[in-house]
């Protein structure tokens, strides 16, 4: 793809981290701006990613997955920011998401500056709408017409991204918790506390007290098995780590009491790798 002008590594990192912190904006909104940014990129053919933050250009900016009216927000906030830190907005974008989930769970996320910003005049639009997804599970998204089944475009996903299978398992569950499902969509959200980096969606997931129902195309719903209460609602891309034998397995290992923390430190290692799958640098 086209070149990208490398970005200032000096810049002022903590008050960067500081500023965003501070900034007013959710854990969802700065988890989903970053993951939307950097989840473009595709290890076939090495586009797409957070380098160059052409999720503030068109065509990427209008794409429905990216919720345009949150993005436009949340932009307008880094936009300040990367002003008063001397940075890339590519780097905020990600430095952001990053801040977002140390607030969810305490857990210092790696950060390794040095991306740069890409210009419209440098981003052919035809050519980068290519890379619109028909579907997003890590945010809970299928479009209207998709041209497969979620579960299969969640996989075709993970290794566009370069996911081994418990790396694309613990994403789905922290992205979850976290609440950065797209917009009016609470399916998979199996937990009383969002915005905390647990493995409560992995716990309610295999929890036998509960019982699962279809009421629609890739709608169910989540029951108290003794009450018959409603508590959740999922999609199919959720139950198929209940139902899938080896995805299944992942998901007991990380619903376990013992492996929280692992669940946590293996969420942070895989939303690493994710945000810095587009650089190329030599150490």
């Amino acid at each position: 793809q086209d070149p990208v002008p490398h970005g200032n590594a000096d810049f002022n990192l903590e008050a960067a981290k500081k500023e965003l912190s501070e900034c007013g904006l959710s854990i969802q909104e700065m988890v989903e701006t970053a993951w939307a940014s950097a989840s473009t990129y595709r290890h076939t053919d090495m586009r797409g990613g957070a380098n160059g933050s052409r999720i503030r250009l068109s065509p990427q900016k209008d794409w429905e997955v990216n919720k345009p009216a949150q993005l436009t927000k949340v932009l307008d906030v880094y936009n300040q920011i990367a002003d008063k830190a001397k940075a890339s907005i590519a780097d905020i974008i990600v430095l952001g998401g990053n801040v977002a989930i140390e607030k969810a769970c305490g857990v210092e996320v790696p950060f390794t500056p040095g991306r740069g910003d890409a210009t419209q005049d440098m981003t052919d639009e035809e050519s980068f709408s290519n890379l619109e997804p028909a579907a997003d599970a890590f945010r809970n998204w299928c479009s209207n017409e998709p041209i497969a089944s979620a579960e299969e475009l969640m996989v075709d996903q993970a290794q566009l991204l370069g996911l081994t299978a418990p790396e694309m398992t613990v994403l789905i569950g922290g992205m979850r918790v976290l609440g950065a499902n797209h917009v009016g969509n609470d399916q998979g959200l199996f937990s009383d506390r969002l915005g905390v980096l647990s493995n409560d969606f992995f716990v309610n997931l295999t929890d036998m007290n509960n019982t699962w129902h279809i009421v629609g195309d890739n709608k169910y719903e989540v029951k108290d098995r003794s009450s018959g209460n409603l508590k959740w609602s999922a999609s199919a891309v959720d139950l198929v780590f209940g139902s899938n034998s080896i995805l299944r397995s992942y998901a007991e290992l990380y619903a376990q009491d013992d492996n929280k923390e692992k669940f946590v430190n293996d969420f942070v290692q895989a939303w690493n790798k994710v945000m810095n799958a587009d650089r190329f640098e030599k150490n």
